[in-house]
């Protein structure tokens, strides 16, 4: 026969099992990277990043076709300051096992593995307009409205592939946020290889570009509720993005970060900024060093750039890009481990 204390043991066990399970979301990762009142927050403190484009992350040659040289992942985030930013290609190619055709993740795990080590936060792009490191295809208009949902060559679609990967890593505290694709245009191509000088652009261009991007950044959104998603915009007068386009992207419920891409004197810049009162970061700011520039002149002028850009009301700058295996004596936009530009006060690790 139990005694009192038994069964009083025993209901309270039996109450417990059948109580209602904890509410999944309050597990959910805090996501570091959020937007206050139109400003940058990381860990709910103010947050004007700097960074680097490094697309080579995810290469390994031992699994995946790759995109660049390899890199010493664990060398290259310890290398970074803290509240920095990374961008990187997580294409679907770079998670494909080049010996078996199958999907194999491990070369991008390893990199938010290694971000996450070192507190640091990234920037997935989920594939680039121009078909680099994938197909080497141009997306064209058709793609924008059907192709990203149809079929490829690769073992997953462009939606399958968006829905697999946010859910794969939106458990990362490392994802500052998601980046749908590189560069979008929804220009109608007049030749094969799709060159600039033959392309139209379609008066709805605009539309066309907006309701991919609601639809896109809905499927990533209901994956991963709390995190930002940032529009890769060039920014300058492309194909969806002329006169009022770029507005019309940035209006978006599903683009909290707008992007511009400077390779000149940011010239569209101020229109830019003009045209949204959420945060514009540009991801992208390219000099060509080397041969017919001295590096540690490109550092000055690197530096005097931010700053402006900073005066101009702009959220943050990153740089293109770094490499492991710069080219000195060329004229590129490499950045090395060594680079005199990473000792700028922007930049440098205190």
């Amino acid at each position: 026969m139990k005694s009192p204390q038994i069964v009083a043991l025993l209901v309270l066990a039996l109450t417990l099992s059948c109580a209602a399970p904890p509410d999944s979301r309050s597990q959910e990762p805090v996501s570091r990277a959020t937007v206050a009142a139109g400003e940058l927050q990381l860990d709910g403190q103010p947050w004007w990043p700097t960074g680097l484009n490094a697309y080579q992350l995810a290469t390994d040659w031992g699994v995946n076709a790759g995109c660049g040289a390899m890199v010493d992942l664990d060398s290259y985030f310890g290398s970074l300051p803290d509240g920095a930013v990374t961008r990187f290609n997580a294409f679907q190619q770079l998670a494909v096992n080049k010996f078996s055709g199958q999907l194999d993740f491990a070369p991008i795990d390893a990199v938010f593995a290694a971000a996450e080590r070192h507190d640091q936060v990234v920037i997935p792009v989920l594939v680039g307009q121009d078909g680099a490191c994938e197909d080497e295809r141009y997306k064209d208009r058709e793609w924008y409205l059907r192709g990203w949902e149809e079929p490829t060559a690769m073992p997953l679609s462009y939606r399958d592939w968006v829905t697999t990967a946010v859910e794969r890593w939106s458990g990362s505290p490392a994802v500052a946020a998601w980046e749908p694709i590189g560069e979008p245009e929804t220009a109608v191509c007049g030749t094969d290889d799709c060159h600039w000088q033959f392309r139209t652009c379609p008066a709805d261009s605009a539309e066309v570009l907006r309701e991919w991007t609601d639809e896109v950044g809905q499927l990533i959104r209901q994956r991963d509720p709390g995190r930002l998603i940032t529009a890769g915009l060039l920014g300058g007068p492309q194909c969806g993005l002329v006169g009022d386009g770029y507005k019309l992207i940035a209006d978006s419920p599903y683009v909290d970060v707008l992007q511009y891409h400077d390779y000149d004197d940011a010239g569209f810049l101020p229109l830019r900024l003009a045209q949204t009162d959420k945060p514009l970061v540009v991801t992208e700011l390219g000099i060509a060093a080397g041969s017919c520039l001295p590096l540690e002149e490109r550092a000055t002028r690197i530096g005097d750039r931010i700053e402006a850009y900073r005066a101009m009301g702009a959220a943050g700058a990153m740089l293109w890009a770094f490499v492991p295996d710069p080219r000195p004596y060329e004229c590129t936009y490499d950045i090395g481990p060594e680079d005199p530009v990473r000792e700028i006060p922007q930049l440098a690790r205190e």
